[in-house]
């Protein structure tokens, strides 16, 4: 599938998934690579990291987990176990996903920490950059904060485009000037 435009992470979930719904399990071979929860019932740092980039999308929208489930097919409890990364996304379930958040696939794999791309065969070297790539660890987790969600509906919800610039150039005059 070279040159499909699916990362390697992405293919090796699509994988994993599409084998278990055949009924068989993950191979062996690497298991110090298994995909899925670890051997002490923890679920799988991947899919934690797509459960927080399905919550900070969600929440982003303004959408609270009822209305995803609604849009989904699926109850707000199945929902909160996607987001915790207790239940696995599957490939049909990433696409629906990425339809009703309106972001591409890709998005649910984006700033995914190195530790966990090499872990999986993908080298940091070959993984697309993203925006964020290079930013402090006080900027990523700036952008997690309930505070900063809110923060981004509140400019949104000024309806002017004015008076939203003028609150825009407010703020950056608040913080330290660019260098």
């Amino acid at each position: 599938m070279v040159g499909s435009g699916w990362s390697g992470i992405e293919l090796h979930l699509i994988r994993g998934a599409v084998d278990l719904r055949k009924g068989r399990g993950m191979s062996m071979a690497g298991a110090d690579h298994v995909v899925g929860a670890d051997r002490e019932g923890r679920p799988s740092p991947i899919d934690v990291h797509v459960g927080s980039r399905i919550r900070l999308r969600r929440t982003l929208l303004g959408m609270s987990q009822e209305r995803l489930g609604e849009a989904l097919g699926l109850t707000f409890q199945q929902v909160q176990k996607y987001e915790r990364g207790a239940n696995r996304v599957g490939a049909s379930r990433l696409f629906d996903l990425s339809r009703v958040l309106d972001v591409p696939i890709s998005f649910f794999f984006d700033d995914m920490p190195d530790s966990l791309t090499t872990s999986f065969g993908v080298p940091s070297n070959r993984r697309p950059t993203s925006l964020s790539e290079g930013a402090d660890t006080f900027a990523d987790d700036a952008l997690n904060r309930r505070e900063t969600l809110e923060l981004v509906r509140a400019y949104y919800r000024i309806t002017e485009p004015a008076v939203r610039k003028r609150v825009f150039e407010l703020i950056k005059s608040m913080g330290p000037a660019d260098t």
